[in-house]
């Protein structure tokens, strides 16, 4: 005999804004905060200006409509993804049939509340996030993006993600093709549990661990709102951001919540929170470490001991998670064993010392400044990773690009020992040179650098040829829709011959 389904009453709450980028004039995200059906939704168009407005606009105004018409005993999940696939054709068709929304799609998270059951369901790099009733961060879904894929396949880090140059490329849309894989789950609600769903303008600005500290400890929900807005002004507000915040029941007050506030579960990262759950135990053993002390996979990128802003904190104990003060018993007894353990390890390294100058002759030590042999060599840059002088050039055209196209391009020419920018063989010099063009008002050099970046990249397929394929494919549908009502004759063959790709949240 099946349970009756438990009521649960539910508040929301909901912020939305365009952000500071000067490039982004229009707000492109779209929102659904229904309370009375208990429908909720964010969707964050792509396609460039009014194009991903009316993408975002259109997946909400259909989901909105299938929920309006709900009939009692149906079955939510399988409503969900008929309203989400329609949307997907609705858009896809527009696209299909006007020339300024040729490149346009959206991504998708929606969530919808029966008695005690929540139904997800899922496109794109958008996030819904869980607050449990003990105070974790659940992330119930997962990016929708090429990075994000490269990830969870192990052949890239969380960090390297965090700060690849194509971190915002989705690889997943409503509109892009004619049908969309939709991500659907169910899972139970409990009274006091929260929700919160959010475009990537929240989740690029605010990590995981800010975002449960900050859900934990505001009684108000508009003030969360306000909050989070807040914060991502301070950090610049590079994109459109828009939040829902949802709480089914009765708040619990922050003091009822884990008193850890650093913990959250995300499922790109489950892998990294395994292995911190093999090594921790071991560093325990050494170091007093309490038993709540686990590094959450959200650390990856801000790790113990450092803030929000990736200022390291000199603080031992917070390096550590090791108690400022300890006052349990067995302390001292703990504290003799330790400086016991210090003693044996310096006998070991004085013996380590005297064996290897007995056995090896004398021991190098580094040379006097003063000497004009000793060399020190100097300390690699991070900006020497491929990945991220790439993203550092591309910063620096979409700063000035007359200036790069002035300064760079010969010297690079001069490199590759080619006369003319189109003439390199090198998809990525290729893809920069079109986007400094693009920036600079060169839309006919744009559009053929381009293209012959799709060229180069396809005669010579690898993974980093993949995201400069993909970068350049996204860039001329952005050249394409700026330019619709006088386009470049060069873009004319182009709409024809390029596939259609799944754009990402920024140009």
């Amino acid at each position: 005999m099946s349970q009756p389904e438990k009521t649960l009453t539910v508040e929301a709450q909901a912020v939305t804004d365009r952000g500071l980028n000067e490039r982004r004039p229009l707000n492109e995200d779209s929102f659904l905060a229904d309370s009375g059906r208990f429908i909720f939704a964010v969707a964050d168009g792509v396609g460039g200006a009014e194009a991903g407005e009316v993408a975002s606009q259109t997946a909400i105004e259909v989901l909105d409509e299938a929920f309006r018409h709900q009939v009692d005993g149906d079955d939510v999940e399988d409503l969900m993804e008929l309203a989400i696939q329609r949307a997907n054709a609705s858009i896809h068709q527009m696209a299909q049939e006007h020339a300024k929304f040729s490149m346009m799609a959206t991504t998708i998270v929606a969530l919808h509340l029966k008695g005690n059951i929540a139904t997800i369901g899922h496109v794109g790099d958008s996030r819904l996030y869980r607050l449990t009733t003990e105070g974790d961060l659940v992330r119930e879904t997962e990016d929708h993006s090429v990075v994000e894929e490269e990830v969870r396949a192990g052949r890239m880090t969380a960090e390297q993600a965090a700060h690849h140059p194509s971190k915002n490329v989705i690889s997943r849309a409503l509109g892009a093709e004619d049908s969309v894989e939709v991500d659907l789950k169910t899972i139970e609600v409990e009274d006091g549990t929260g929700f919160l769903l959010c475009t990537d303008g929240i989740t690029r600005h605010i990590p995981d661990a800010e975002l449960r500290q900050l859900l934990v400890t505001h009684d108000s929900l508009q003030a969360l709102c306000d909050e989070l807005k807040s914060r991502c002004y301070e950090r610049g507000a590079e994109d459109n951001l828009t939040a829902v915040v949802v709480r089914c029941g009765q708040r619990i007050p922050s003091d009822g919540r884990s008193e850890d506030l650093e913990r959250t579960v995300s499922p790109e990262l489950e892998k990294v929170a395994a292995i911190n759950r093999v090594a921790q135990p071991i560093a325990a053993a050494n170091m007093d470490v309490t038993e709540d002390a686990l590094v959450s996979p959200s650390r990856v990128a801000f790790p113990v001991g450092s803030n929000t802003e990736g200022e390291q904190i000199s603080t031992p104990e917070l390096k550590l998670n090791i108690p400022a003060s300890n006052t349990s018993k067995g302390g001292f007894a703990r504290a003799v064993a330790r400086l016991f353990m210090f003693l044996v390890f310096l006998a070991a390294v004085g013996g380590a010392f005297y064996a290897g100058r007995r056995y090896k002759g004398p021991i190098p030590f580094p040379k006097e400044e003063n000497d004009p042999s000793a060399q020190v060599s100097p300390t690699p840059l991070v900006a020497e990773d491929p990945l991220l002088k790439f993203g550092q050039t591309r910063r620096e055209i979409d700063r000035d690009a007359n200036a790069w196209l002035s300064t760079q391009v010969n010297a690079e020419l001069t490199r590759q020992g080619v006369s003319s920018p189109l003439e390199s063989s090198d998809p990525e010099f290729l893809y920069l040179y079109g986007r400094a063009s693009l920036l600079a008002g060169k839309s006919e050099e744009a559009a053929r650098a381009l293209e012959q970046a799709i060229v180069k990249s396809d005669i010579n397929p690898s993974p980093a040829n993949s995201t400069i394929r993909k970068e350049a494919t996204l860039a001329l549908a952005a050249l394409a829709i700026k330019f619709d009502k006088e386009k470049p004759r060069a873009l004319t063959h182009l709409e024809e011959m390029l596939p259609r790709p799944v754009p990402g949240n920024s140009p």
